[in-house]
């Protein structure tokens, strides 16, 4: 497909790039009214996920459609960029379920395993058990981490993708792992790598507390980068060698061209998290159900809007693009 037409987004002036554009709607912006129906469901290694659904009104005496939506990095359903897409997409017709991944409910998970970028198996899990309720048409919209653990899902299934899964759409996609990584590194990035750091040590030293003889946190104090806490911790626990490996082998990049229900992929062109490696521009143009789209601005997961009423561009983006009939 071609890429997609020249963006609409236009951002605040007092936002005048992507640091200020990712900060400000992550810190400062406040989404209120949404109130979830949590679910524990039991994964088939024995282990939990916490689902918090949000119906919509007409629930009661029809079917809507359901938004499946995989959050970021040490993210969770109460994210501002879930919250608020789920209040705007209920407000339209649409059922919203924001899983959890394992770790990220306020609850450390059982076993010797966190989430990941390539943890398809839990989406799979989430996927199969809304199925059950019976929904005829259900869309998947994933953030950062969970837009590349999206599409990565929708790669492996092929052409086996559910007949009941229509769409999907993502946001801020580190498309290549590695490089991304990598791109943290910058001393432009250290407020970002920092704050992920101490979140994820700090579930380590849990994990260790929890399983003491499986989980060993003596490396902890050596994790200075993303890259370090992938190569001691995530490869390790989920068996890999090292962080490369790890990249490599779950890197939505190399699965894009295998999915098969449309895709869009929105990734701004200022975003500081994000490599030049995560705008294929020449890939996706062979690709036959993939779009891509880079708004000069908008930062990661940012898109506050010059004008904001208490919508976000990509909320009214997906709004679009779900109602759309291809």
């Amino acid at each position: 497909m071609p890429l997609l037409e020249q963006s609409d987004y236009r951002p605040p002036f007092w936002l005048p790039d992507g640091h200020a554009q990712s900060i400000f709607p992550a810190l400062f912006r406040k989404v209120t009214g949404v109130v979830y129906e949590r679910e524990r469901i039991t994964t088939p290694d024995d282990d939990f996920l916490d689902l918090d659904w949000r119906f919509t009104p007409q629930s009661v005496s029809a079917q809507p459609p359901l938004v499946i939506l995989s959050h970021g990095l040490e993210g969770n359903s109460s994210s501002q960029y879930i919250l608020g897409m789920v209040k705007h997409l209920n407000a339209n017709g649409f059922d919203c379920l924001a899983w959890n991944f394992r770790g990220c409910s306020g609850e450390m998970n059982r076993l010797p395993r966190f989430y990941h970028s390539g943890a398809t198996d839990d989406l799979d899990t989430v996927v199969r058990y809304a199925l059950t309720k019976g929904y005829p048409d259900v869309y998947l919209m994933g953030f950062s981490l969970g837009g590349n653990l999206t599409l990565k899902y929708l790669g492996e299934l092929g052409q086996n993708a559910y007949p009941e899964l229509r769409k999907a759409l993502v946001f801020s996609v580190p498309l290549h792992l590695s490089s991304g990584s990598a791109y943290l590194e910058r001393w432009q990035a250290w407020v970002y790598t920092d704050r992920f750091n101490r979140s994820l040590k700090d579930k380590i030293r849990q994990k260790a507390a929890l399983l003491p003889e499986l989980v060993d946190a003596s490396h902890v104090d050596k994790v200075r980068t993303i890259r370090d806490f992938d190569n001691f911790y995530t490869s390790q626990l989920h068996g890999y060698k090292d962080a490369e490996e790890y990249y490599e082998a779950n890197s939505s990049l190399y699965f894009l061209d295998q999915i098969r229900l449309p895709t869009r992929i929105v990734n701004a062109q200022n975003d500081p998290f994000l490599s030049r490696d995560c705008y294929p521009y020449a890939r996706i143009k062979t690709l036959k159900q993939v779009w891509f789209q880079a708004p000069p601005q908008g930062g990661h997961c940012g898109f506050y809007q010059a004008g904001y009423q208490g919508i976000l561009w990509s909320e009214d983006l997906a709004l679009r693009y779900l109602l759309k009939a291809y």
